[in-house]
């Protein structure tokens, strides 16, 4: 049951990989070839990321730690 919550919500997590800011993007769609636009979503898919495997370490080192506890 853990196990099923926890992959759901990994997986609603990274459904929406290609998010920009409005401004971002209205200027990055006028340009022709798009290698600007792939730079920026594939920085900003970076900058997530990061975060989300921070909390994810520490939850799960909370969690052994706790288990171990008892």
């Amino acid at each position: 049951m853990k196990r099923g919550i926890l992959i759901s919500v990994f997986t609603l997590s990274f459904t929406s990989i290609n998010a920009q800011c409005a401004m971002c993007r209205a200027v990055l769609e006028s340009e022709v070839g798009q290698a600007t636009a792939k730079g920026v979503n594939n920085g900003i898919v970076y900058l997530m990321v990061i975060p989300y495997i921070l909390i994810g370490g520490l939850a799960f080192f909370l969690y052994r730690y706790l288990k171990d506890s008892k």
